[in-house]
């Protein structure tokens, strides 16, 4: 049984770790807002964005002459996966959501006789699949000095992706992120990047549009934005998933932290009121032997 020494001690140090995950929580409530609203605010963009690629896209089809990142190379034999995770832990469950869904990805392309290479973007994502997917790693994109993520960081790692499949690395590549829905929900996603892939709607369909010069020029240009694009989106996804998963876990942290307090006092006060018990009786024996 721990003397009240010993309980004083460990009641302290929760207590004081109560104060450093209600202090995380504050913070993390804090940057939520800027990330959502960054979040938020880059959907418009993009979906519309995506709508304008897919009309070309549909207008173009299977031409010999469309781009290569749109019709691809024409096989799917070697896939690049993207992992975006965060820089830091203490976030639940966001970082190994993201990563047990590429690993999935990975072991299920592995086993259909694909080749697998894996780009990592954020530390925690790179330590999470090292361990079974170390050698497939063919670079990893540092941001733990960011501190507020632009439009140049993902052009950075738009180009390097760019860049490999313009040497012929890769025929498919996909991201891993997650998408952030609110606080408690934060829903890892796959989504593939090249060759593009739109969905046209409805509206995009019984629209007609001139293009000039073509349709092929047009997204020759557009289509490395649009990587990029895609990229910052999921960057400003995963930045709000990331805060608002580490809010929901600092608050269960605390919460738990508090319970914990309380049943601490409770055995430290049975304690003290056992110790206090056994002197009375010593003192009232030795006065009766007297």
């Amino acid at each position: 049984m721990p003397s009240l020494k010993d309980l004083k001690n460990r009641i302290e140090s929760v207590k004081n770790t109560r104060k450093i995950t209600k202090a995380m929580q504050m913070v993390a409530a804090a940057k939520l807002r800027r990330a959502q609203d960054a979040a938020e605010a880059s959907r418009p963009y993009t979906e519309r964005f995506n709508a304008v690629m897919g009309a070309l896209a549909s207008s173009v089809g299977g031409s010999s002459s469309a781009p290569l990142l749109l019709r691809g190379t024409g096989s799917d034999q070697t896939q690049l996966l993207v992992v975006m995770t965060a820089e830091r832990g203490l976030c639940g469950g966001f970082n190994a959501n993201i990563a047990k869904l590429a690993k999935t990805r990975a072991a299920d392309l592995k086993a259909a006789g694909k080749t697998v290479k894996i780009l990592t973007v954020g530390k925690k994502g790179r330590d999470a699949m090292r361990r079974e997917f170390g050698e497939l790693f063919v670079g990893h994109v540092d941001l733990s000095e960011v501190k507020r993520l632009g439009y140049a960081d993902a052009q950075g790692i738009a180009k390097d992706v760019l860049s490999r499949f313009e040497a012929g690395e890769f025929d498919v590549a996909t991201i891993f992120y997650s998408k952030f829905v609110n606080v408690v929900s934060q829903i890892p996603t796959a989504q593939q990047i090249i060759p593009a892939a739109f969905e046209a709607t409805e509206a995009q369909e019984s629209t007609l549009y001139d293009y000039e010069p073509s349709e092929e020029a047009i997204l020759a240009d557009l289509l490395p934005r649009g990587v990029a694009t895609q990229i910052f989106a999921a960057l400003l996804e995963n930045g709000a998933s990331e805060q608002g998963a580490r809010m929901s876990a600092m608050d269960n942290a605390t919460r738990n932290a508090g319970d914990m307090i309380d049943k601490l006092t409770i055995e430290f006060n049975r304690s003290r009121q056992a110790v206090i018990t056994n002197e009375l009786i010593e003192i009232i024996s030795g006065a009766e032997a007297l």
